[in-house]
């Protein structure tokens, strides 16, 4: 079990976009990477080709996973995520600031 996956809440904790928030898009475990929507945004050249018109796109890079950190959902500040095993054996993701259970 990860400690962030997509569509969480999180904010960047480091870098040229520090302070900002967006929803995971995307999880790339391989690299430990996530692509987080609105932040780490860099411009590709497209040349073009079939149904696809040439220019310039904005979108979003991936950023390191230490680098963000989960919002807090009963707060909205950053917070590190521990797991916790209910009585039913299922494991789920806490919110260390809180205390308060990610998943529902």
């Amino acid at each position: 079990m990860k400690k962030i996956r997509k569509g969480d809440m999180v904010m960047v904790l480091t870098g040229r976009d520090k302070g900002k928030q967006g929803s995971v898009l995307k999880v790339v475990t391989a690299k430990d990477r996530v692509i987080v929507q609105g932040v780490n945004m860099v411009k590709r050249h497209f040349r073009g080709g079939q149904g696809q018109p040439p220019g310039i796109v904005d979108k979003e890079a991936a950023i390191h996973v230490s680098n963000v950190a989960l919002i807090d959902p009963k707060e909205g500040k950053p917070t590190r995520v521990t797991f916790k095993v209910l009585d039913g054996g299922r494991k789920v993701r806490v919110a260390k600031r809180s205390g308060e259970v990610i998943d529902v």
